[in-house]
């Protein structure tokens, strides 16, 4: 399938994107067996990487958060294709819209969630765009299963520690530094990086 022609970024502060028609989203209509545990990708792109890992981990639902509409609708015709009852992508602005879609959640299910190589908006003036802010860390917090856990990786390490401390600084999150990546499935920036021989920051959150 032709892929989708789509701005590279998208300024999450822009109008429209702050005025999403975010509704809740209920497990049991995306799902065929809503009660998984649930994997939360947060800014998945073109969603290659739940893509895979729903393929080869059937026992758990996996759930891509996406700004870019036409990459979710993209993301969304593959799973139909693949019939993968454990996949779902979501249009969302996570950064102030994650609370709402994830409002229905039951307790305890959201056991994984990552965080993979978001846009660092290199430029002072755009910091403000940058995806992971106390709001997106509440949300996750407020619905993330005692059990569950969180994964930042970036190839920026200014990056890393930015995100890596708006969660810390909550109090409820204990930190362990990765050399490797944990997961069976990596991204395609992480294999480009890694293929260039730089350095990828990574850190593993889990509740106190």
């Amino acid at each position: 399938m032709a892929r989708a022609r789509v701005h590279q970024h998208v300024n999450p502060l822009a109008k429209y994107f702050r005025e999403l028609p975010v509704e809740p989203l209920h497990l049991e209509d995306v799902f065929d067996d809503p009660a998984l545990p649930l994997h939360l990708d947060i800014g998945c792109a073109r969603g290659r990487f739940i893509l895979e890992m729903a393929r080869i981990e059937k026992e758990w639902n996996f759930l891509g958060v996406e700004i870019r509409e036409p990459l979710v609708d993209d993301a969304n015709e593959i799973r139909d294709q693949e019939k993968l009852g454990n996949l779902h992508y979501e249009f969302c602005n996570a950064t102030f819209d994650l609370g709402e879609l994830l409002k229905e959640i039951p307790e305890s299910v959201l056991k994984a969630v990552t965080i993979q190589f978001p846009d660092p908006w290199f430029k002072k003036r755009h910091a403000k765009r940058r995806m992971v802010k106390g709001s997106m860390v509440r949300s996750i917090l407020e619905h993330l299963a005692d059990d569950g856990t969180v994964l930042l990786q970036t190839d920026v390490e200014f990056i890393a520690e930015e995100m890596l401390e708006e969660f810390l600084q909550t109090g409820e999150f204990e930190m362990e530094k990765l050399g490797e990546n944990p997961l069976a499935v990596k991204t395609e920036r992480e294999i480009a990086v890694e293929n260039k021989g730089l350095p990828v920051y990574r850190y593993l959150l889990r509740r106190k």
